[in-house]
């Protein structure tokens, strides 16, 4: 399973019709920094208001699985969920100018071919599973999902409809970019032909047809093309638990085996793993604070987001360093993207968002603890921040702000050290102070 967050490189679209909705509708998927999560987008409203994937928002799941914040909706988006679930994509932007994902051919094999078109870019920020140590039982109308700890995603689904022509199908398989592209996306959605009438009535399945779906009729199949698979029809129905599951929020280590699912029952297991994640820890917690500075008195050393997580003990929404662009003898300059997802903005000056002077501050002070955890005698030490001097600030830091971090070290007495800090965006100095700090063993 992927350890870091991804994203893809460049922008891609794809146009096309909705199944239920029966509306033609243009999908863009744009990349975006990391921890930004998966949104959808509605563009085609005026406000265009974003909503995440989550179980948290599910709406309407009788034949489809939608998203709902307040009256914005987003019908059928497990397809595409499934193939950004199954290649690790944890951060995208999704906008549609309609209510509902283009169908394509009613699985997500053009889903995979975005992904391949538009490339699979590597983050920094770590990427986490929920790997549930406990098993959970989940059963609805007759269906039921059992979760089972394992250290990948795995899943077993039996589908069984007591209808002439449609035999019981069982498949299990670990779910991986590899085994999702050649053995589940090309699995077409399909219905039967007495349901029609009543999804109809429904409003239902309005961009619906042979070209988009698989219509089983007594024992003939009816479609444009023969049976991708033997067993389509489960393969197909673990496409949409992949994307179903998606909605957790978090990569998924688990084996789920489900007999006779719905997107009713993937919803009620989607729900239930939420609350159990709430409860448990994640499998792989984040490791003590050592402080480990490789040796490098003069030499030049880049760090990226994993090493300066070595060095400091600070966590989000509280690590104020993403890279660190170059350290040497009594000097580190680094690297913070000051995005509009930052949680502070959520209530520093709302509509009109600056970044606080103090977090430029609380930057400045980690720089200069990395600067300090020299290796040897602070080994298995902290750095904590003491006090600040000569404190200014200049110029506001917005959103979509590059801030560049420059640390000096002053004088050293003993465990007590003093630091000049600096703040610029572009060749503009934004804010600046000295800080002082203390080196203690932890």
């Amino acid at each position: 399973m992927v350890k870091q967050q991804q994203t893809i490189k460049r922008a891609v679209s794809y146009s096309g019709i909705g199944i239920h909705t029966g509306n033609k509708v243009s999908m863009t998927w744009k990349p975006v920094p990391v921890d930004h999560g998966i949104k959808f987008v509605r563009a085609d409203l005026e406000s265009k208001p974003a909503i995440e994937p989550l179980a948290a928002n599910l709406g309407d799941v009788t034949r489809w699985t939608t998203i709902q914040s307040g009256n914005v909706v987003v019908h059928t988006v497990e397809h595409v969920l499934a193939a950004l679930s199954a290649f690790g994509i944890d951060n995208l932007l999704i906008e549609l100018d309609g209510n509902e994902p283009p169908v394509a051919d009613g699985s997500s094999k053009e889903f995979v071919r975005m992904i391949h078109e538009a490339g699979i870019q590597p983050q920094e920020g770590k990427r986490e599973a929920f790997a549930p140590q406990q098993p959970l039982y989940v059963e609805k109308d007759g269906a039921l999902a059992i979760v089972l700890p394992c250290d990948h995603l795995q899943v077993s689904c039996t589908i069984q409809y007591g209808k002439p022509g449609l035999d019981a199908q069982y498949l299990s398989l670990a779910i991986t970019p590899e085994t999702f592209e050649t053995q589940v996306a090309g699995a077409r959605t399909f219905a039967f032909f007495e349901d029609l009438h009543y999804l109809m009535d429904k409003g239902l399945i309005k961009g619906g047809s042979l070209e988009n779906a698989v219509l089983i009729r007594n024992e003939t199949v009816l479609a444009t093309e023969p049976l991708r698979y033997r067993d389509e029809f489960v393969r197909h129905k673990i496409l949409d638990i992949v994307g179903d599951l998606s909605l957790l929020g978090r990569p998924l280590a688990a084996h789920v085996v489900v007999v006779r699912p719905s997107h009713a029952l993937n919803a009620e297991l989607t729900k239930a793993l939420t609350k159990l994640m709430e409860k448990e820890k994640p499998i792989a917690p984040v490791e003590p604070f050592v402080p480990a500075m490789p040796a490098m008195p003069s030499k030049e050393v880049a760090l990226d987001i994993m090493r300066v997580m070595g060095v400091l003990p600070h966590r989000y929404p509280f690590l104020m360093v993403d890279r660190v662009l170059k350290v040497e003898a009594d000097k580190v300059v680094a690297l913070k993207n000051v995005t509009v997802n930052e949680p502070y903005f959520q209530g520093h000056f709302p509509g009109h968002p600056i970044m606080p002077g103090v977090l430029q501050l609380e930057a400045m002070a980690q720089v200069a603890g990395v600067l300090m955890m020299r290796p040897g005698e602070n080994t298995n030490k902290v750095a904590y921040f003491m006090s600040a001097n000569d404190v200014k600030w200049r110029k506001p830091v917005r959103p979509g702000d590059q801030l560049i971090i420059e640390v000096t070290m002053g004088k050293m007495r003993g465990k007590i050290g003093k630091a000049n800090g600096v703040c610029k965006v572009g060749d503009d100095i934004v804010s600046e102070a000295e800080v002082m700090f203390t080196i203690m063993d932890k």
